[in-house]
């Protein structure tokens, strides 16, 4: 079986996508015709992964062009550029997002009717799309060449598959490696909001056959004091000029473990990834979730229900904790080229 995946993709007038929210106990697909419920599916996590969203993006775009009956070409521009800005901001760190709904867009607009912008719009996101997914094995191949066979290495948040229209750049190293016989142990972890790691690190690594255990987040720093790790393996939803790196909530606490334990520490994520507009990490802007996702547990409460609660969806690693950044033109390191 392959384990490939095909997260999200155009399918006969709509945006396909797996909802990650059911997995790993249900593999539902959504078939979403209106930008209002891709932006719902973007802000629940629905999809999510900063490559992923990104061709999600892409497509709303396409949904988005759709023409409306009497509706002229001005009017058609000035709607969907609302629509487009609305995508655009439905998750505001990932900057893959903006960035793919920007590309679509400014491509299609050129068309001269709303018919030809729709259709330049859809011809924009599958390359896109296609493009995500060589970048994906392009990214697995140099990610390979710093890793030993066989090799343990720790991840945080879900990189695979899942994560892009259906390769992966963290995990996706791995998922790659072991295609190729190459030997594998992962440890897990479990990761805010939503266990991201845990329940789909764990769905794509089973189905994969790579054995791997899954641990909270809190005993990264402890398992890389025991155990004779190869690496550190995570994402990034968005990468500043001199390397501070946002991610998943919980990388940094991993990176500065990593550290202090001689374990390299890598980020693997394409140039699309890249904001080279920002100096530093100061700049990103980091989303804040809601409160009821700490204080509920399926439904139960697990604090106070007045409780105060800070729920940043990320953190960002200052670039002296990163080993190298893993994208696919090699393993890169600061200052970036353009």
């Amino acid at each position: 079986m392959s384990t490939e995946l095909r997260t999200v993709e155009w399918n006969d007038g709509a945006v396909r996508l797996i909802d990650q929210t059911r997995l790993p106990h249900e593999e539902i697909y959504l078939d979403i015709r209106d930008t209002s419920v891709l932006i719902d599916a973007i802000a629940r996590l629905a999809v999510r992964g900063a490559p992923a969203i990104g061709v999600a993006g892409a497509y709303g775009v396409v949904l988005a062009a759709e023409p409306r009956p009497g509706e002229d070409a001005a009017a058609h521009l000035a709607r969907v550029d609302s629509e487009c800005r609305a995508l655009a901001d439905a998750r505001p760190t990932a900057v893959n997002l903006a960035w793919a709904v920007d590309r679509t867009w400014s491509f299609a607009k050129s068309g001269g009717s709303p018919e030809e912008r729709k259709v330049r719009a859809l011809e924009e996101a599958e390359r896109i799309r296609e493009e995500d997914l060589e970048l994906s094995r392009r990214m697995a191949e140099h990610g390979l060449s710093v890793l030993p066979d066989p090799a343990r290495v720790v991840t945080h948040c879900n990189t695979g598959g899942l994560a892009t229209a259906g390769g992966g750049t963290a995990l996706g190293v791995v998922l790659a490696g072991a295609r190729l016989g190459r030997k594998f142990y992962v440890h897990v972890d479990e990761t805010r909001p939503l266990l991201q790691g845990a329940r789909l690190n764990s769905w794509e690594l089973q189905r994969a056959g790579v054995p791997y255990v899954v641990q909270c987040d809190g005993a990264a720093a402890f398992a890389l004091s025991r155990f004779p790790f190869d690496a550190a393996l995570v994402g990034a939803d968005r990468i500043a000029a001199n390397g501070d790196t946002a991610n998943k909530i919980g990388t940094y606490a991993l990176a500065l473990a990593a550290k202090a334990h001689g374990v390299p520490f890598y980020v693997v994520a394409p140039r699309s990834s890249f904001d080279l507009s920002i100096g530093s990490g100061e700049e990103i802007p980091i989303e804040e979730r809601i409160a009821d996702e700490v204080r509920m547990f399926r439904g139960a409460a697990s604090t106070p229900t007045d409780a105060p609660v800070y729920n940043p969806a990320f953190d960002v690693t200052p670039a002296h904790l990163i080993e190298g950044w893993i994208t696919e033109r090699g393993v890169e390191r600061p200052p970036f080229a353009p």
